[in-house]
């Protein structure tokens, strides 16, 4: 029999999968006719095509599906054009496609309100990959833009522009953010997290017209007049153009408005049901096709899934409920039964990261009783709407932190999976969930189809989304199947990601022993599939920790995060840190100058760290290699504040001034700094050094602290100042200098090793089989043969260093990527603005506290670009 699907989208791929999956006996012939040169990618991640994700990354369709398969075909670039009903035949623009049955796919397309100017070139939708290859054409050389629309859409579509190095202004004519999903409080939350990053927002505000620039294009976009205007910040608020004089032209009277050169429609979006209006098939008052809980239009050979079907009037906007369509109508299909399972409701839960922010809603929001978190310190904001007698959750909002998202969800309809003061204290929900509780919603996945797939012989994630289809949607889920993993007894694998089925140890060892020095070469050899945001960095650690060069090398660069891509700490404003090293605290008169001067002279925030560095903040991308050339010049160094490394050894003064000291505190601190400098490792590592018993260095809060004895030194590991603040323990005592190091040069070689991706020091001992008496075992009696090898490995480290700043200067090609926009090379960001606080700049917005009990507030504050 003859099938013909018309789209090929995220929901209509899913049919065509659900369908064949459960046509065991060849029941359908099935034809799939696509609009798009390109077959089904995943709509939800557009935006990581801005990220540097490649179009076939995005890709949904199996390797090989549409291959060698005689009875399944996919027809690209060749839309449907018109349904013949009384023929069932579906028209192309290539010819005639006969049908026993037929689905539509058709998806939605932006809206676009009619408001004057929508035409003007440089106006953009934000919807197909299409769409974004313009826009990004488009925003070379460009300056500001603006997004119409601050919801899910919206602000991706404003992510873009900001990554496309456009100010970027996102206008909604709502009063908050994400009103659909959102409540007020939460709109307000996701606004400050957004505004931080550089983005002014306009809220309740309607876009009377477009008027068009000098050159035709879209150069100006005005407000009507009644619009909440003046509710609008961010950093560029109080300059949201070049001048106050060009946002009040005379030929826009006294409309508000501000520039622009480009402009983004992500207002909403539209069933595609032409088709079906044309073939006379039943739509709804405000768009879609009409379908039973079948899915079943009013002809019935014609099905419609997705955003194109209106189900009891209402169109569902989101993927979750497309793909419940979709498995319904495979199963009405290859069953043959008339009735079968129904669609009944979609479910609107969403968790999204928008603009590096989690947020989630789930459920009905609007409860009897709401219980409300909220940590404006941290970001944070959660609501949960339950029944008056607080024992049935109903729904809620998460925004800042969405990590107890999934089990809430599945938890809606039923008691709250734990206490809920335990939730509004921590943001976790440490629980258990009845067994029909759903646990993707992408796919329908309860507990209990869970366990029982478990109980077939899935242990693992990857087995678990093959047999039953949960985390392979939005992925949302695959938090909570670990976690039921874990309650059902099964042991979880060390795996690093899905793409290597080793853990970091192990991985480490790998490429070590095969000598692999390309992430290319790696993923081929050892692993499967182009790597995530979780190996990547992983593996340029591991790289970088064998000596494999500079860490902007190669391939190399393309796996860094932020911090280690720019050789330079991220600030909260976009801006950056410089560290310069210097080794112990001891710093020359002429140095110390040299850092007042590149202070001065940039006008960056200075500040003393307590790791006995001068911290200098505020630099922008393009101004990092100019402050690096003065600084090393002067014959400083990167200190290695960005990345997971050995960033400090601090010291007190010992023996050199102070009066109680024993042994020679600085000359160590500076002789281990030196020795261990750049340094990779799978977390940062901090090191100290005092001159005596007295501790001013605090060294048991450290890594790696040695304390002076009348000895020798005593050598402290396993201390940190991280989220569960741990004294280091005492490993071994009164140790001459020469053994000292070679027993810290082991440690920390076979911590480098052996410990998991961001795994502490301290956490690293806690998990070792042995604990402390193991290590010392191994580091000190050699017990498993590898003390020649860990002491071989530091020597080639501390012989090969090389300083990455001044190696980046030396290379013309590595420092093209210091630039805030790489279509407008040497522009400063706009978009960050500074006020004054005590005689210098802090980034606008921060807190402020003056002498008194007052704070003081904006007013107070001398603001400057």
């Amino acid at each position: 029999m003859k099938l013909i699907v018309i789209g090929n989208g995220m929901v209509g791929q899913r049919f065509v999968e659900a369908l064949r999956a459960r046509d065991t006996d060849g029941r359908w012939d099935v034809t799939v006719l696509a609009e798009e040169n390109r077959a089904a990618y995943d709509r939800v991640g557009l935006s990581a095509y801005f990220t540097g994700t490649a179009p076939e990354e995005l890709s949904l369709v199996p390797d090989g599906f549409y291959d060698g398969d005689p009875t399944l075909a996919l027809r690209l670039g060749d839309p449907a054009v018109s349904i013949d009903r009384e023929r069932r035949v579906v028209l192309t623009r290539s010819g005639e496609h006969p049908y026993d049955a037929l689905v539509l796919a058709t998806g939605s397309s932006a809206f676009v309100p009619p408001v004057p100017g929508h035409d003007l070139p440089g106006c953009f939708v934000y919807r197909t990959l299409d769409d974004l290859e313009a826009l990004r054409t488009h925003c070379a050389g460009k300056r500001v833009g603006a997004v119409v629309g601050g919801g899910l859409l919206g602000l991706e579509a404003a992510n873009a522009l900001r990554l496309l190095g456009l100010r970027t202004h996102v206008v909604e004519f709502a009063p908050r953010l994400m009103p659909m999903q959102l409540d007020e409080a939460g709109g307000a939350m996701l606004r400050r997290h957004v505004e931080a990053l550089g983005l002014t927002v306009h809220t309740g505000t309607k876009t009377e017209r477009l008027e068009p620039g000098p050159n035709g294009s879209v150069g100006r976009m005005v407000f009507a007049r009644d619009s909440s205007a003046g509710d609008r910040s961010g950093p560029s608020a109080g300059d949201a153009t070049d001048s106050s004089a060009e946002e009040s032209r005379a030929d826009s009277a006294s409309f508000p408005g501000v520039e622009v050169d480009t402009v983004v429609f992500a207002a909403g979006v539209r069933p595609r049901d032409e088709l079906a209006r044309a073939c006379d098939l039943r739509v709804g008052a405000r768009g879609g096709v009409v379908v039973d809980e079948s899915c079943r239009t009013s002809d019935a050979a014609i099905y419609a899934v997705g955003e194109c079907a209106c189900v009891e009037g209402r169109v569902y906007g989101l993927v979750a409920p497309g793909y419940a369509m979709a498995d319904v109508v495979a199963r009405h299909l290859t069953s043959g039964d008339a009735t079968g399972d129904a669609f009944v409701s979609g479910d609107t839960s969403t968790k999204l990261k928008l603009l590096g922010v989690d947020v989630a809603s789930f459920g009905d929001t609007t409860g009897e009783l709401d219980v409300v978190y909220s940590d404006p310190a941290h970001g944070i904001y959660a609501k949960l709407a339950l029944t008056d007698d607080a024992q049935t959750l109903l729904g809620g909002i998460l925004v800042g932190d969405a990590s107890a998202y999934a089990t809430l969800r599945a938890s809606v309809g039923g008691p709250l999976p734990g206490k809920l003061a335990d939730f509004l204290g921590s943001g976790e929900i440490q629980g258990d969930l009845p067994g029909t509780a759903q646990v993707c919603s992408c796919h329908a996945v309860t507990k209990d189809d869970i366990l029982t797939a478990v109980g077939d012989g899935c242990a693992d994630v990857s087995a678990l989304k093959s047999c039953t289809r949960a985390g392979t949607g939005c992925g949302s889920c695959v938090p909570l199947l670990k976690t039921l993993l874990a309650q059902a007894g099964v042991e979880q694998s060390k795996a690093l990601c899905e793409h290597f089925a080793y853990s970091r140890q192990e991985l480490f060892d790998l490429i070590r022993v095969r000598e692999l020095r390309t992430f290319s070469s790696i993923v081929a050899e050892l692993g499967t599939g182009r790597g995530c945001d979780l190996c990547k960095p992983t593996i340029a650690s591991i790289l970088a920790s064998l000596g494999n060069g500079h860490i902007l090398d190669g391939e190399q660069a393309a796996l860094q995060d932020t911090n280690d891509h720019f050789l330079a700490n991220l600030q909260r404003n976009g801006t950056y840190s410089v560290v310069p090293r210097i080794p112990g605290g001891e710093i020359t008169p002429d140095k110390l100058i040299v850092i007042g001067e590149v202070a001065r002279d940039f006008g960056l925030y200075t500040k003393i760290t307590g790791a006995q560095r001068i911290d200098l903040l505020g630099a922008r991308v393009e101004q990092l290699p100019q402050i690096w050339r003065r600084l090393v010049d002067a014959g400083m160094e990167s200190g290695h504040a960005y990345g997971k490394a050995v960033r400090t050894v601090k010291s007190c003064v010992g023996t050199t001034w102070c009066r109680y000291g024993v042994q020679d505190s600085v000359g160590l601190a500076i002789e281990l700094e030196l020795r261990y400098r750049g340094l990779r490792s799978p977390h940062k590592i901090k090191a100290a050094v005092s001159g005596c018993a007295r501790e001013c260095a605090e060294a048991r809060g450290k890594d790696v602290g040695v304390i002076a004895t009348e000895n020798g030194w005593n050598l402290f590991v396993g201390g940190n100042g991280g989220f569960r603040p741990r004294h280091a323990d005492l490993f071994a005592t009164d140790l001459d200098t020469e053994t000292l190091v070679r027993t810290i040069d082991r440690f920390l070689m076979f911590y480098i090793r052996t410990a998991d991706r961001l795994q502490r020091t301290s956490a690293w001992i806690e998990g070792l089989d042995g604990g402390l008496d193991y290590l010392r075992s191994v580091i000190v009696d050699d017990s498993l043969g590898l003390c020649a090898d860990l002491d071989a490995a530091m020597s080639r480290h501390a012989a090969t260093y090389a300083d990455e700043w001044r190696a980046t200067l030396e290379d013309p090609e590595k420092l093209r990527r210091f630039v805030s926009f790489v279509n407008a090379p040497g522009t400063p960001d706009p978009s960050i603005e500074f006020v004054t606080q005590r005689g210098q700049s802090v980034p606008a917005g921060a807190p402020v506290l003056v002498a008194g009990p007052t704070l003081a507030t904006r007013a107070q504050q001398e603001v400057h670009g």
